[in-house]
């Protein structure tokens, strides 16, 4: 896992100083060779605090689900119910996706969370956000986040998942770059907060679960797992 994880932070070095920052997350599923092994995000199921979500909201509609790796999320809400959109910024992700989930009827899209598809702002009933945040470099991830809220429709939900910093200053050799209650709370800005919630995942991973609801206009609701 070392070396894996090395060979990624030289792939994401070499697009941090290209024009294209974000072109690592192709390089990386290009360079695995469809060895799930060598994607290190790869749960090869639906991230646990997405199904404890789910087990309390018994909700269902259009569901979109931002940065979609290898579709295990999106598969899971499709089975719950959801008519599910998902979309990843590496074609080879989509196309391995595709083929994992040959039973499912999923919309699979290339696209990218700094520029989504204009069909997409104001459609979904929920838009679900998996640890991709805190894969993008910060100068650019105001931008990312800013463009998850517009994609609700009126009483939509947005859920994010990812990894709290365990200090408020915490500083790690990213990705992942932990994410502070700070960055937390201006992720709905608009929206009205429901809770905040943290827990533990195994021995290193520190998880918390945003969830956020309202509507176009705002009234955020929160509702944070972080990571005790």
């Amino acid at each position: 896992m070392d070396d894996l994880r090395e060979r990624m932070l030289e792939m994401v070095s070499n697009a941090e100083s290209s024009e294209h920052p974000l072109s690592w997350f192709e390089d990386l599923y290009r360079h695995s060779n469809r060895d799930r092994e060598q994607i290190p995000w790869d749960w090869k199921g639906p991230h646990p605090f997405l199904v404890e979500w789910s087990n309390e909201n018994e909700a269902s509609g259009r569901a979109l689900v931002v940065g979609s790796g290898l579709g295990e999320d999106a598969s899971f809400l499709w089975k719950r119910g959801w008519k599910v959109t998902a979309f990843d910024i590496s074609k080879e992700a989509v196309e391995w996706s595709r083929n994992l989930h040959k039973e499912t009827d999923i919309d699979w899209m290339a696209g990218d969370l700094l520029s989504p598809e204009q069909g997409w702002f104001g459609e979904y009933d929920l838009v679900l956000e998996v640890h991709i945040l805190q894969a993008i470099p910060e100068e650019i991830r105001r931008r990312a986040y800013s463009n998850l809220a517009p994609l609700l429709a009126s009483g939509g939900q947005l859920v994010c998942i990812g990894r709290l910093a365990d200090e408020p200053n915490m500083e790690e050799r990213g990705p992942p770059w932990p994410l502070n209650w700070d960055f937390i709370n201006q992720i709905g800005e608009g929206l009205e907060e429901v809770e905040k919630h943290s827990s533990t995942m195994g021995r290193a991973m520190l998880g918390s679960d945003s969830t956020y609801e309202g509507n176009l206009l705002g009234n955020l609701q929160t509702r944070v797992l972080p990571a005790g």
